[in-house]
């Protein structure tokens, strides 16, 4: 019983570190009523994980309220990409 146990639980650990090393997507499409928003995920990774994520990586939970503040914020610093507050910049109908 002990042995299936050590097991399972090598197994579980296993589990949890390869989905933590899995790679992330390179875009991300973040759906808005004004037109979704495209993200590219795989540009952003040189500004590294921190700026965005706390703690260990993982999918990021946005409102609107937290995508403006954090995008907008970082762009407005690295003087970089849309910087100015014209919804169209970043928000495109299908």
């Amino acid at each position: 019983m002990t042995r299936t146990l050590k097991t399972l639980f090598a197994a579980a650990l296993l589990a949890g570190a390869t989905a933590a090393l899995a790679a992330p997507p390179t875009t991300v499409t973040l759906p808005a009523k004004n037109g979704n928003v495209t993200f590219d995920h795989k540009a952003h990774q040189t500004q590294g994980c921190k700026k965005c994520h706390e703690g260990a990586p993982k999918k990021l939970e946005l409102t609107k309220e937290t995508a403006h503040k954090l995008c907008w914020s970082c762009h407005a610093e690295q003087q970089k990409g849309p910087t100015e507050k014209n919804c169209t910049q970043c928000h495109k109908k299908a």
